[in-house]
């Protein structure tokens, strides 16, 4: 059984040599009929518009015969183009945070390091661990290691510290990032022994000096009123798209409390990497 148009055919069987019969005049017109008509003038519609299309499309390439190549993945940078949250701050830093357990001649002490780069240096304030006979630190996921001091820079209260042991994962920061007056800041530390603790301010001074009784002065400070106290030494002071802009080292009161009052210091991170700064204050060491 043949079909035409769609619509089947009965063909005769005949006998073999015989002239085939001629075709109906119905089936002739059968090839015509109006739903065959549609049908082909539905086809011609659709080839036309997939050839407009395709002109269009060739139109909006330009003039050029070559296929654009298709633009390659590109890495994105570790600080964020746009301004985080205290919250995503906190997610993006806490991890390159850790807690430093230090036991000294007479007593114990805490403080604060950030992680600073893929080897595992950790970047604190050199009152934190100076003349410590064991350093420990804490990482973010509870690993623990001995330490040791790596480097110290007095003249700024910077020291680095080496751990023995790294956590499965290491989250180094980002560091580097200027700073303006009224800038947002926020400092992650571990205040009177509250790890990992969280607090937000702006910069209120820079270039602010700090006068130690027995050490020369540390000069070129960030002032900020983010609520830092002991416990948060050697700290990351971080800006919102979440670059360590500063290392705390220092909170200012009048009395002799050592609490927070609304003013604290941290060293611009390029001094603690080998920069220096001028400026005036005073305050005494977290």
């Amino acid at each position: 059984m043949d079909s035409v148009g769609g619509r089947p055919v009965v063909t005769v069987l005949r006998t073999e040599g015989a002239d085939p019969p001629e075709p109906a005049v119905e089936e002739r017109k059968s090839r015509w009929s109006s739903a065959d008509l549609r049908k082909k003038l539905l086809i011609g519609v659709v080839a036309l518009w997939a050839v407009g299309i395709t002109a269009l499309v060739v139109v909006r390439g330009g003039d050029s015969d070559e296929t654009p190549a298709a633009a390659a993945p590109s890495a994105a940078p570790s600080a964020s183009a746009a301004p985080l949250t205290v919250s995503e701050v906190y997610q993006a830093l806490a991890p390159s945070v850790v807690l430093i357990r230090s036991t000294g001649p007479t007593e114990a002490g805490t403080g604060t390091g950030v992680i600073a780069n893929a080897d595992g240096t950790i970047l604190t304030a050199l009152h934190v661990v100076q003349g410590a006979r064991s350093i420990e630190v804490t990482y973010a996921d509870g690993t623990t290691s001995a330490a040791a001091i790596a480097g110290a820079d007095a003249k700024q209260d910077i020291a680095t510290i080496t751990p023995q042991k790294l956590p499965e994962t290491l989250v180094p920061a980002v560091l580097g990032g200027g700073a303006a007056v009224g800038d947002d800041v926020v400092a992650i530390g571990n205040p009177l022994g509250l790890t990992w603790s969280t607090s937000s301010g702006v910069v209120s001074g820079l270039d602010r000096r700090l006068d130690r009784d027995d050490k020369d002065a540390i000069e070129g400070l960030i002032q900020f009123d983010a609520a830092v106290n002991p416990g948060n030494s050697g700290g990351p002071l971080i800006n919102t798209r979440g670059q360590v802009i500063g290392i705390v080292v220092a909170l200012a009161n009048p009395t002799d409390a050592g609490t927070f009052i609304g003013i604290g210091f941290a060293v611009p991170i390029g001094a603690a990497l080998g920069g220096s700064g001028e400026g005036d204050g005073q305050a005494p060491p977290l």
